[in-house]
């Protein structure tokens, strides 16, 4: 009687353990499975971001602070290019509070006057800057330079009108 005992317990120890098994083997192949997939998404969210940065810079390259050159003319000059971006600005939306719109801009406004929306920095001298009087608007470049006596020169070079 012992003897059938122990070895129920046996065939019962040995279904245990191949149960277990195969259990654990199920959930391993489960979790490998993740992990690949995991993987793979990874891999491709960073081939994303590389794409990404590779974009941003070369947005950056056509901007005041992308521009090692401009920034290195700026710092000769004993100026901090930020700073500088900040100055000239201030000082074109400033012209946007003058009575007859912002001299700046070369076109008249026909619903108002011209105001200067946005500004880009190109490099060490020129601007790009989208105005508009909220109905017509347009594009124009503007020069900046600093002269001999460190003075802020602003010159409208070009501008475009778009049509309505």
């Amino acid at each position: 009687m012992k003897s059938k005992i122990f070895m129920y317990l046996f065939f019962f120890a040995v279904l245990f353990i191949l149960f277990q098994y195969m259990n654990e083997k199920s959930i391993f192949e489960s979790q490998e499975s993740k992990i690949d997939s995991l993987t793979e998404k990874v891999k491709t969210a960073n081939d994303s971001i590389n794409v990404l940065q590779d974009n941003i810079g070369n947005l950056n390259y056509f901007t005041l602070q992308g521009n090692d050159n401009a920034m290195t003319y700026l710092e000769n000059l004993g100026l901090d290019a930020a700073e500088v971006e900040k100055v000239v600005t201030e000082m074109i939306y400033e012209r946007n509070l003058e009575k007859g719109g912002n001299t700046l801009i070369p076109v008249e406004g026909m619903y108002g006057e011209m105001r200067v929306n946005k500004v880009k920095f190109l490099n060490h001298r020129w601007i790009l800057a989208d105005f508009s009087d909220g109905k017509f608007w347009g594009e124009m470049i503007i020069e900046y330079f600093y002269n001999d006596k460190m003075e802020l020169e602003l010159t409208p070079i070009s501008s475009v009108l778009y049509p309505n």
